[in-house]
């Protein structure tokens, strides 16, 4: 009989506390070490499911190298380690010894992960990624998406077909999916989701496809009746007729599992329909997984957010998508009472409300798990977006949000995520493209937030804290502490209340961000090791490898690994579509 195991809750002790009940990945040790100057830094996680207080031993080459059972932070570093070194671990409490993990080679600083470029047409990059365990071993595999001559919607011109690389960390490709002519690429049309959506311990990726979709076996991915050789590309490059498919590829063969005609469809794409005639607003295209009814993911795919906005929700059980749910704003109405215009460039997920069961922000407004409209704020669409609990002495979640509208009554707003209830806003006459909410000063109670509009940083309470303010792109955990260090590009930074100074730069190495002006890693999670987070970008030097960097700053802090924290792996899984937005806590561990 297959174990599920179920997560209540994540806290830093790594025990349940009272809440949902998700069904948790079941991940191995994620051993992971690093050759240094003092010898080999070792990692490893701490899982949701431990018992409370387990201790493990590290063994290089076969053999124990702690003489007591470490019960302290999952790290530790091996002075007589080598570059050819082997790492395992395994649990050891109360004088029982658990499972010995997979042996982990040695880092010579980072992982070069080596990929099979497309040569289809020259020029493809890889872009956004992301993780699941495809084949049910317990380690992550790597979902690259790779694009050549992207395009934003506002933008004619012909982009070449998006390809889906699927990697294990040793770089061996599992399979590729080609998307094909019909679908566009750029930022804003491929979401793919890739989550253990049937609970078999195997995750699956899904995504928008169309005619001339090939799925990993190099099958044609088409529904009864279509042609799919047929192309629908118009001179300007844009796809505005044909069928439209959403498809479950199998994750460990790429295979197409289901095909379903893509809910919403893109009927009339005219002014009054969508909000032009260009297929711009049309095609703006998000995603999720959210567990609507408390115990099980669904995933939920949405067209529009400038003015109409759609969001259909399914459930996969291993062989079919079945429908849950259609939320549709109309074309119209009181902004107040729809999430007509609200939509973001990203989506995020979370119980906002406390009923066990998640809700979809969605910008300015909220869609409850039952696909019905939770509320709205009437304060437009923006760009950038942070979900957590980032009021420690408020129960419940926050919700940072900044807005594009022009002017807009609270262009820079703090949110309760639950009833929409203004916490803090400023108002705004210009377009807030950047806006950051994280917890990076530990003189102040909460997260801290500044954006583009001003200078300022603001305490939880609204008050200005500073007139200097740090970058407002990724927060990432690196050193080791409780507090969010600042990614911008391929830097790290630490924010001490007055300067922003750089503690890591992997552009020294090669790497490149992604996404023009956005500057963001191709993915940032907890994939390896212990609670730090691994950034993965591609390689400047070589465009057909990924560098993975993990942090080797020794920590006394233990906690359970980031990926076993509802919140977090959820906003993993969304965190390639459109403008991405970083992971954070369904929890506090700040300050």
């Amino acid at each position: 009989m297959k174990k599920v195991i179920y997560m209540m809750c994540w806290l830093a002790a790594g025990l349940p506390a009272a809440g949902q009940l998700h069904v948790m990945e079941r991940l191995d040790r994620g051993v992971v070490a690093v050759k240094v100057d003092s010898g080999a830094f070792v990692s490893w996680r701490l899982l949701g499911d431990d018992a409370p207080g387990v201790a493990f031993d590290v063994y290089r080459d076969g053999r124990r190298v702690n003489k007591r059972p470490l019960e302290g932070a999952t790290c530790m570093v091996d002075r007589d380690g080598t570059a050819g070194s082997v790492y395992s671990v395994s649990s050891a409490t109360g004088g029982k010894k658990g499972r010995r993990s997979k042996g982990a080679r040695v880092w010579e600083g980072y992982l070069s992960l080596a990929l099979d470029r497309p040569t289809s047409a020259p020029g493809y990059l890889p872009n956004d990624c992301s993780a699941g365990d495809l084949d049910g071993d317990g380690a992550y595999e790597i979902v690259v998406k790779w694009n050549a001559r992207a395009r934003d919607n506002s933008q004619a011109g012909v982009t070449d077909p998006v390809v889906l690389d699927a990697y294990r960390l040793d770089g061996e490709r599992l399979w590729r999916v080609e998307l094909g002519a019909n679908v566009r690429a750029g930022a804003h049309y491929t979401q793919f989701m890739v989550f253990d959506l049937d609970g078999d311990g195997r995750a699956e990726v899904v995504c928008k496809t169309a005619p001339g979709t090939r799925d990993g076996r190099g099958k044609r991915v088409a529904m009864e009746g279509d042609d799919p050789g047929a192309a629908y590309r118009n001179e300007a490059g844009f796809v505005l007729e044909g069928p439209e498919y959403l498809t479950v590829f199998d994750g460990r063969t790429g295979a197409e599992v289901t095909t379903v005609a893509y809910e919403p469809p893109r009927g009339t794409t005219t002014r009054e329909t969508w909000g032009d005639d260009r297929g711009n607003r049309v095609d703006r295209f998000l995603a999720c997984v959210a567990y609507l009814d408390g115990r099980r993911p669904s995933v939920v795919m949405c067209r529009g957010y400038y003015t109409r906005a759609v969001l259909v929700a399914y459930d996969f059980d291993g062989r079919q998508l079945v429908k849950r749910w259609v939320y549709d704003s109309g074309t119209g109405g009181d902004a107040r009472g729809t999430a007509y215009g609200q939509g973001n460039h990203g989506v995020a997920v979370g119980d906002v409300d406390g009923d066990g069961r998640d809700e979809i922000v969605y910008g300015g407004a909220c869609i409850d798990d039952d696909g019905r409209l939770l509320y709205s704020t009437g304060l437009g669409h923006g760009d950038a977006h942070h979900l957590s609990d980032m009021d420690p002495d408020r129960p419940g979640l926050e919700f940072f949000c900044v807005h594009e509208s022009r002017p807009c009554p609270a262009g820079v707003e703090l949110r309760d995520a639950g009833t929409g209830e203004l916490l803090f806003g400023r108002a705004t006459t210009v377009d807030v493209g950047r806006g950051m909410a994280a917890d990076v000063d530990g003189r102040h109670r909460g997260f801290e937030f500044w954006s583009s509009a001003s200078d300022s940083v603001y305490s939880i309470r609204g008050e200005v804290i500073s007139t200097l303010r740090p970058p407002a792109n990724f927060r990432v955990y690196w050193d080791g502490d409780a507090l969010d260090e600042l990614l911008d590009g391929t830097r790290v930074y630490k924010w001490d209340g007055t300067r922003a100074a750089v503690i890591a730069d992997f552009g020294v190495f090669g790497a490149r961000a992604i996404n023009g002006s956005k500057q963001n890693p191709c993915l940032s999670a907890d994939l390896l090791g212990d609670w730090r987070e691994e950034l993965v970008f591609y390689d400047g030097n070589d465009p057909g490898r990924l560098l993975i960097f993990t942090s080797t700053i020794p920590t006394g802090r233990r906690l359970t690994t980031l990926m076993h924290d509802h919140a977090y792996r959820l906003g993993v899984a969304t965190q390639n579509v459109a403008y991405n937005q970083p992971p954070h806590l369904g929890v506090y561990i700040g300050d």
